[in-house]
């Protein structure tokens, strides 16, 4: 009875992810149509854009740090 239990919930399981996927698929160009109707486009960004962002941020970042080191050195001599 375990084993039968177990198969039963894998395959309610994979039948929930099936279900959410087809609907995503599905009501996107709706989703697309609405947004687009109430002037609430959603911002798309994609994986290259964001790891450039994140690139970005780092380099900032350690300009910073660069920056407060010299003037910290600088305090010292």
């Amino acid at each position: 009875m375990n084993k039968h239990f177990e198969d039963a919930w894998y395959y309610a399981r994979r039948a929930g992810k099936h279900l959410t996927r087809g609907l995503r698929e599905e009501l996107t160009p709706v989703e697309r149509r609405l947004r687009t109707a109430t002037g609430r486009e959603k911002e798309v960004t994609t994986r290259r854009e964001k790891w450039l962002a994140e690139l970005k941020a780092t380099e900032d970042e350690a300009v910073d740090r660069a920056r407060r080191a010299v003037r910290k050195a600088r305090r010292r001599v």
